[in-house]
């Protein structure tokens, strides 16, 4: 089963099959990382009810007043991505480093507001949270969450190690400290012609930085992936009931020496909804409805270096990068968005 190419993958192998159904089960996963950098999983270990209480904390989260969010502030510079920023404060380009680039993208702003959540043991970039009387519960819940979903990093990761042909601890190594990302996003309702008419965006189309996101998204809409056979023709990831959504970030692909594919993708209006005769909605001042998602960005451990494998390079396949640590690339790319 698949929409708009993207494979839809069932991870209960991984729980209770053999080591031939293992084997099967990361190469599906290798191939749907080469050929679409993309994939949907199901049967993937973080329970239904946690993942609506998540978004339930989410909306309850965004419906707070700015000037409690803002509480929780986050810093100046990109880097230190923890925190709460507000709509306009963050805009997501594709590898454009130079101000006056930049500057001239933020002037179509992205519609949409963030908290950054991270490893509650992270010594080095510490959490910055909403005092607990803003919102009683919610540090407690999402500190929960974000270990549970570490736990699927573990099993995905071991994956993508078989389904290219390393020790399947290979990738545990270099993630040992769980610098990860969990993100709340919030996109307000919006009047659909201005996203359709490039007069404001959700998020521009972007690759993820790390080496593997995970998003749970709503029924909503409005996720576009990059057509594997057409550049720059994007088409719907919708929400699929007891999947997630799970690519490849730019580390792996710089690892695997593009090998395997980070994937160009953005969020922009859900599709138009029919009425009874058939007939398009009219779209004049009509509004999108809000949309959440929770995506989390699994990175390595800071000082770690990412090189090109050994077996993704030789003769007549050159090495594409040169060796950088993963804070050094992460930060670049992140302060670029700030």
């Amino acid at each position: 089963m698949t929409t708009p190419s993207i494979p839809i993958i069932d991870l209960e192998p991984a729980r209770s099959g053999g080591p031939e159904e293992l084997a099967n089960l990361a190469h599906e996963i290798y191939q749907a990382f080469k050929h679409v950098g993309f994939a949907y999983i199901k049967n993937h270990g973080v329970p239904q009810d946690l993942i609506d209480e998540a978004f339930s904390w989410s909306a309850k989260f965004f419906a707070l007043p700015e000037s409690e969010k803002n509480k929780a502030p986050h810093p100046p510079e990109g880097s230190y991505h923890r925190g709460y920023s507000g709509i306009g404060r963050e805009k997501v380009v594709q590898m454009v480093f130079d101000s006056d680039s930049i500057a001239e993208r933020r002037k179509t702003p992205d519609v949409k507001e963030s908290f950054e959540i991270g490893n509650e043991n992270d010594t080095k970039m510490r959490n910055i949270w909403i005092p607990e009387e803003s919102l009683p519960g919610f540090r407690g819940f999402f500190a929960k969450f974000f270990n549970i979903c570490s736990d699927l990093e573990t099993l995905m990761l071991r994956l993508i190690a078989l389904g290219m042909g390393l020790d399947e601890n290979f990738f545990l190594k270099y993630h040992s400290e769980r610098t990860n990302q969990c993100r709340l996003l919030h996109y307000p309702a919006v009047e659909e012609e201005l996203l359709r008419a490039g007069k404001a965006e959700r998020i521009a189309a972007h690759t993820d930085f790390g080496t593997m996101t995970i998003l749970f998204q709503d029924e909503v809409g409005g996720l576009e992936v990059e057509d594997i056979h057409e550049k720059n023709k994007f088409n719907p990831a919708p929400y699929i009931p007891g999947t997630a959504v799970v690519n490849i970030g730019d580390l792996l692909m710089r690892w695997s020496n593009h090998e395997l594919k980070s994937t160009m993708h953005r969020v922009r209006a859900p599709p138009l909804v029919d009425v009874e005769d058939g007939s398009t909605v009219e779209k004049k001042r009509r509004m999108t409805r809000p949309r959440y998602s929770i995506p989390y960005f699994i990175s390595p451990d800071r000082d770690k270096m990412i090189e090109c494998l050994p077996n993704c390079h030789g003769e007549g396949r050159p090495k594409l990068y040169e060796p950088i640590t993963s804070s050094e690339y992460i930060a670049m790319r992140m302060n670029a968005t700030y």
